[in-house]
């Protein structure tokens, strides 16, 4: 059986894959950062109505399945996904400061495929 979200006047399933990867591909990303990663994309998630219902991820990239509210704006949505991400990672594991000079933008997580 298919579960269905509903809102006010709608019922709905939208499942959206997102997938990040590190600047330059870096293979910068360990297990624990992912745990901390999950966590934080959920916060976010949940704040924005929406469910993280997939995510699997390597060194290099993260894949996410999300069940995605209708009301929410996509692009802002993605965009707060990667930078709440990114200043967590950053305040808890210090080596992504030092991945040399190719980080100079200030991102770790690049959105590279939007699937809805």
């Amino acid at each position: 059986m298919v579960e269905l979200r509903s809102s006010a006047h709608a019922v709905f399933r939208i499942h959206l894959h997102v997938v990040f990867v590190t600047k330059y591909r870096c293979k910068v990303l360990t297990q624990a950062m992912l745990e901390v990663m999950r966590s934080v994309l959920e916060r976010v998630l949940a704040a924005n109505r929406s469910v993280l219902i997939g995510f699997d991820g390597e060194p290099d990239h993260v894949h996410l399945l999300i069940d995605l509210q209708p009301d929410n704006n996509l692009s802002n949505l993605v965009s707060f996904l990667k930078s709440a991400s990114s200043r967590i990672l950053r305040q808890q594991f210090g080596e992504l400061r030092r991945t040399g000079e190719k980080q100079s933008s200030g991102t770790i997580l690049n959105p590279v495929a939007v699937h809805p």
